[in-house]
């Protein structure tokens, strides 16, 4: 099997076949179809609002599940916690972002969500309820306020989707075993957290001639969808559109990836995938990447 090494030089990315020492060089190409930016300050700032609301919140829904727990105890013995789903869909609707939340049959209309979404700019253009055997879908097409368009902003796609987890924290405190974010905020941290390395899989394959097709499933954490996206950026690989899910501790995402508006060749794949695998296996992250 042909081995493939990557080095840089200058602003170029190289790469030499071991079959037959040929060195492959890919110059960075603009962006295409997805603005992704990269500004922190407002990830660090939405953190910040949410440690404030959830330090606010702890003690009363604490408190609030204590006594749930007393008076209802052989209800909440059989009746299991449901696994909260976020979905962020950039693929279905040409002109919204879609959001999908689900947490069993538990969930309301949400209002506090669609305003926590307006202070974020954004429009809820349509929403719609639809049950089936995982319980009951809430769905959203949302669009930018300012523009009318779709979310293609990472940063604020990431805000999105932190925010609809401090509602399920704030609201529903007993997702909090289930979800990531539980530990720094919930009420009940994750009594099992997810191993990294064995959570983490990652896959590439052709979307047809024009385009791969990027899978990744991994233990979740806030700031994810940036920093992945952020990876992929920095080797000159264009992202074009994308599904983000978020189930319980996992993260599962599918990308559509291309290089100057082709698949990608195997040996940038590998390269691909060996820059994810480094970045999401690394025993700790810095907080102020977040």
């Amino acid at each position: 099997m042909a081995a493939a090494m990557a080095s840089a030089s200058g602003s170029a990315l190289c790469f030499t076949d071991a079959s037959t020492s040929r060195a492959l060089c890919f110059a960075p190409s603009p962006r295409r179809t997805i603005t992704f930016g990269f500004v922190h300050k407002s990830l660090v700032n939405l953190d910040q609002r949410l440690r404030l609301s959830n330090l606010k919140t702890r003690a009363s829904n604490a408190t609030a599940v204590e006594k749930n727990g007393k008076q209802d105890g052989s209800a909440a013995d059989s009746d299991k916690v449901p696994t909260p789903v976020v979905i962020i869909d950039q693929d279905s609707d040409p002109d919204a972002t879609v959001l999908e939340v689900t947490f069993g049959d538990r969930l309301g209309a949400l209002l506090d969500t669609m305003n926590a979404l307006k202070n974020l700019g954004l429009n809820v253009v349509k929403a719609n309820v639809y049950l089936d055997s995982s319980g009951k879908h809430n769905k959203f097409a949302i669009t930018k306020a300012d523009s009318g368009r779709k979310v293609e902003d990472p940063e604020l796609l990431e805000a999105i989707r932190l925010t609809v987890i401090n509602n399920l924290l704030e609201f529903h405190p007993e997702s909090s075993s289930q979800l990531a974010m539980g530990a720094a905020f919930g009420v009940l941290p994750p009594t099992e957290p997810i191993d990294v390395d064995i959570a983490t899989h990652i896959s590439i394959e052709d979307d047809g001639p024009d385009r791969s097709l990027l899978f990744i499933e991994t233990a979740d954490r806030p700031g994810l969808l940036v920093e992945l996206v952020k990876i992929i950026t920095d080797i000159s690989v264009a992202v074009e559109s994308g599904e983000f899910d978020t189930e319980g501790l996992l993260a599962k995402v599918k990308f559509h990836v291309s290089y100057r508006n082709k698949a990608l060749i195997k040996p940038l794949q590998q390269v691909l995938v060996n820059s994810m695998r480094y970045f999401l296996r690394r025993p700790s992250t810095d907080e102020s990447s977040f």
